[in-house]
């Protein structure tokens, strides 16, 4: 990756201009069957026009705090990398009273709803459904987000050293997220560019962040985010980890 990169989205359009053809993220949801795999070049067209969305409809500005009520899911990624292009903060800890925008997923509405600015909501179905009924009082990401622009500009430029991600308690500023993802590789077993790793962690600390997303776009490798992978048997999962060509693995039991 380039070495002058300081934010989350300086690694995504690294990755864009190296390889837009290999995959990024590969989501399987062990509860519903769901598999996803997005290339860097799709991922970072989700990443565009959720951007859009923040900045223009949601008038989001730089330094705006964007509650993620969300589980470690491909969509999530897609936020997290948006509100870095945005240069908002990702407040991974959810609270949305103190949020200027909330984005929700369907178990955590109630909570959202303490928002007082705009609030969102996904639905999380397969392909990036829509809800049947959008939620009252919030607007539905898989309705919204199809018609945003393919490309992206800030209005202004995201400073790397703003705040841009909380995650259990701790504020961590865009250079910050990049420096600690590249510090931390070697020990999460991401090796360099083509490595895969597979994670069943959730995205409330920062270890699940960094195995889930932040690591192996820092490295020029890919992720396998595997949401409720205790339902899957190890039989299965040598399985998955076989076919999907995985190099490290990382299970909320340490396995």
């Amino acid at each position: 990756m380039n070495a002058t990169d300081r934010t989350p989205a300086d690694l995504l359009s690294s990755a864009l201009a190296a390889d837009p053809g290999r995959p990024l993220v590969t989501f399987y949801d062990d509860a519903t069957g769901e598999r996803v795999e997005l290339s860097v070049a799709t991922f970072a067209n989700w990443v565009a026009k959720t951007a859009n969305l923040l900045q223009g409809d949601l008038a989001v500005s730089p330094g705006d705090r964007v509650a993620l009520l969300l589980p470690a899911h491909w969509q999530t990624a897609v936020w997290l990398l948006a509100c870095a292009s945005v240069g908002a903060v990702a407040d991974m800890d959810g609270n949305a009273a103190a949020a200027d925008v909330v984005v929700s997923g369907p178990d955590t509405l109630e909570a959202a709803r303490a928002c007082r600015g705009e609030r969102v909501a996904l639905a999380l179905r397969p392909l990036g459904g829509r809800f049947p009924q959008t939620p009252e009082g919030f607007v539905d990401y898989a309705v919204e987000v199809p018609g945003q622009g393919d490309r992206f500009a800030p209005f202004a430029p995201v400073d790397p050293a703003e705040p841009a991600l909380i995650v259990a308690g701790r504020e961590f500023g865009a250079a910050e997220v990049v420096e600690r993802a590249r510090e931390e590789a070697t020990g999460l077993g991401l090796t360099g560019p083509g490595c895969r790793i597979l994670s069943g962690l959730s995205y409330d600390t920062w270890d699940g962040l960094n195995a889930g997303l932040y690591g192996p776009l820092a490295t020029g490798g890919s992720v396998v985010l595997c949401r409720n992978l205790d339902r899957l048997g190890e039989e299965a999962l040598a399985k998955r980890i076989d076919s999907e060509r995985v190099s490290v693995v990382r299970r909320a039991d340490g396995g």
